[in-house]
């Protein structure tokens, strides 16, 4: 049995002390052994959180004790270490990044339980979206899913148009955890497509409550893992090395920091190359020492779990005061 856990999670809910609910779950993480992400705005909370089961038990508990979040959906899967390491805490003005004009909590699309979508997912009369970034549906997408060749959702304006004779369709918008639909399918609905779906939970729920079928390759994720198991009925690798194009699902960043690439790079070429995506990023004077697990921290300067929360309104200022601070939200 696997002794830690990994927590996937987000809420679009009115907050009106964003600075006040970080401060908390920061010092609530500290006092609990949990390292992470977390994202706090005006417009709801967004995190990925890992540590032993007992303390992501205590930490889903207390977020779900607020009745703000009472109705938070916990993605969790299990892993034989914490999945981070380090703790940060963000006060932004998006719970993700995507400059839409959209409210999740005014509009969004018809959410879909993982049964649900499973169901009806290849249906000649649906089309699935992936609203995740390139890098991410490289390694793993579902089956005939149409994908765009975006860095980010800020650039989904400029991709609709990929899709537009298919507004008559019933659209799925997926990703990762959820998140990226909510206002990916907002923003669909707010541009003439009628029909607007999401995959609750994303992804990583369908994984979990219904194994994954028709997911293909591996899911990317925002931790130490770089990528998670998720189909286990029909797997398929469809990721191909970024070298020399032979099936490979090791998804890596490039060793050379100055590039940092997401791509897939099997086993031979990322020895060969000393981690790296080419020649050039492995004469880079910079480049990190070989990881064969791909996976590149950034540098801590000095860093401990107490500095890792940082203050859009205090100008990034740490603050230095959270320990003894009350834990409520």
């Amino acid at each position: 049995m696997k002794s830690h856990s990994v927590l996937l999670y987000y809420i679009y809910t009115n907050i009106e002390s964003p600075e006040t609910t970080a401060e908390a779950n920061h010092l609530f993480c500290i006092n609990n052994n949990l390292l992470g992400r977390i994202i706090v705005a005006e417009e709801g909370l967004n995190g990925t959180v890992s540590g032993s089961k007992a303390d992501c038990d205590k930490y889903m508990a207390w977020i779900k004790s607020d009745e703000r979040f009472k109705n938070i959906d916990f993605k969790v899967e299990e892993t034989d270490k914490n999945a981070f390491q380090k703790l940060y805490v963000r006060v932004k003005n998006e719970i993700v990044n995507s400059d839409l004009p959209v409210n999740p909590l005014v509009q969004t699309g018809i959410h879909l339980e993982p049964a649900e979508f499973k169901n009806i997912m290849n249906d000649p009369d649906v089309l699935l979206v992936d609203m995740r970034s390139n890098y991410e549906h490289s390694v793993g997408r579902f089956k005939n899913a149409v994908t765009f060749d975006m860095e980010n959702l800020r650039e989904l304006p400029d991709h609709i148009a990929e899709i537009a004779e298919h507004k008559t369709k019933k659209i799925i918008t997926y990703c990762t955890g959820g998140i990226k639909c909510e206002k990916a399918s907002a923003y669909l609905l707010a541009n003439g497509f009628e029909n607007v779906y999401q995959l609750h939970g994303g992804i990583i729920k369908y994984g979990i409550e219904e194994g994954g079928e028709d997911f293909e390759g591996k899911c990317y994720v925002f931790d130490g893992r770089v990528t998670t198991e998720v189909n286990s009925i029909n797997p398929k690798v469809v990721a191909k090395c970024y070298v020399c194009e032979a099936n490979s699902e090791r998804m890596v960043n490039c060793a050379n920091p100055e590039c940092n690439e997401h791509v897939c790079i099997c086993d031979d070429c990322g020895l060969e190359l000393n981690g790296a995506c080419s020649k050039e990023c492995m004469e880079s004077p910079s480049i990190r020492p070989y990881n064969p697990e791909g996976y590149y921290a950034k540098n801590s300067n000095g860093y401990t779990p107490l500095v890792g929360y940082k203050s859009k309104k205090k100008n990034d200022k740490v603050n230095s005061q959270l320990v003894g601070k009350s834990e409520s939200l």
